[in-house]
């Protein structure tokens, strides 16, 4: 086996290379820093297989700015032209929302601390900003190393969210693919390095837009349970699984499930065309991600149409209410919990029509109950 190494950022040597490229057997792998606008100061690493590329924002928390399998682009158009720099996102700002100045990912981390709304004291001041601080964070140590024997592309990373009298939380990022491959697979590994026990969340914010997504594109997601966030979301329970263009002035519905799994916690969910031609799975494990969101946002393209898949330890509300029903993760001092998700991508009707039967066949005997309000223990 003939492993090729390369450290891109040693934040504890004070070392980091500002463009670097490699190519061999297909592969192409290219770290640069981006200039100009809000881009500006921006690492990032362009990882190419030969069939599937991806931009990783090195400076954003290891979130996945876009990508490409064949002909299927991973990307929305919204209205923020990143990708932002961290230090240009105010968490604080707008009562809380400054996150969505710098959201322009396909794969955003929403976590540690807290990854839902807003959360406010007794006297209206900001505790918790909306999805937390980990994707504004840049990553202190990259290495890229690629195996010419098999193929092999492994990406680590490892971002700390820390401060004085808090938390002390570490994220270790690993993704892998290989020569040729239509996917990835990623792990995130979440230390607590305090001498404290802490509580943390994570929910992946995965999104889609145009050109993939179009009138009559639907998804398919096994789950056990299903309920509407909001009334404005049991309105539209009839269609929550068909996600068509709206007209404009349509307010975000979200939809929460207990998704369905089997014995080992895994599970699966796929979105698809409207011809029924290209697919994406999202498989993740259920034990670690017991709970899981689709998220419509129903604007306009030039306004950022987009729907999200969104696996996570707990529902995307205030932290407070999550914990007061169980839905946090507890770390010991010096105790991880790791985090599993995989991506595969289809080109073809037989791909998406076998992808799909063999989700609902593995998932036929799930409840499927269907809330038609709002479950008060979900949604706050």
């Amino acid at each position: 086996m003939t492993r090729k190494n390369m450290v891109l950022v040693d934040a504890a040597n004070h070392t980091a290379v500002d463009h670097w490229e490699f190519a061999e057997q297909g592969v192409k792998l290219v770290k640069r820093r981006l200039v100009g606008g809000v881009s500006d100061g921006v690492d990032i690493l362009e990882v190419d297989n030969g069939r599937f590329a991806m931009t990783i924002l090195l400076t954003r928390g290891m979130g996945i700015w876009r990508g490409r399998c064949d002909a299927l682009h991973l990307e929305w158009a919204s209205p923020v032209q990143g990708p932002v720099h961290p230090s240009l996102v105010r968490l604080d700002s707008d009562s809380g929302l400054g996150w969505l100045y710098g959201f322009d990912e396909w794969l955003v981390r929403c976590g540690l601390e807290s990854n839902g709304s807003p959360q406010f004291n007794e006297r209206g001041g900001l505790i918790s900003p909306l999805h937390g601080q980990i994707a504004n964070i840049p990553a202190s140590y990259v290495e890229v190393s690629f195996d010419s024997d098999s193929g092999e592309i492994i990406i680590e990373g490892t971002v700390y969210e820390s401060r004085l009298f808090g938390k002390k939380l570490e994220m270790k990022t690993r993704y892998v693919t290989q020569a040729g491959e239509a996917g990835f697979r990623m792990r995130d590994t979440v230390t607590n390095l305090s001498a404290s026990p802490k509580e943390i969340v994570m929910l992946y914010h995965i999104n889609t837009g145009l050109p993939f997504l179009g009138k009559g594109s639907r998804v398919v997601v096994p789950f056990e349970t299903l309920a509407p966030r909001s009334d404005v979301a049991a309105a539209d329970l009839p269609q929550w699984d068909r996600i068509d263009p709206q007209p404009p002035g349509l307010p975000e519905v979200v939809f929460f499930f207990d998704p369905a799994a089997n014995a080992d916690g895994h599970t699966e969910t796929l979105l698809i065309n409207a011809s029924d031609d290209q697919g994406i799975v999202l498989g993740f494990n259920k034990k670690q991600l017991p709970c899981f969101s689709l998220w419509k946002s129903r604007l306009p393209d030039q306004d950022g149409y987009v729907v999200g898949f969104e696996p996570a330890t707990n529902f995307p509300n205030p932290t407070a209410f999550e914990s007061q029903h169980g839905r946090t993760v507890s770390l010991a001092s010096g105790q991880s919990q790791a985090f599993d998700l995989s991506f595969a991508f289809l080109h073809n009707k037989s791909e998406v029509a076998y992808a799909e039967q063999r989700i609902r066949e593995r998932h036929a005997t799930a409840a499927g109950t269907v809330f038609a309000e709002p479950c008060a223990e979900w949604s706050e």
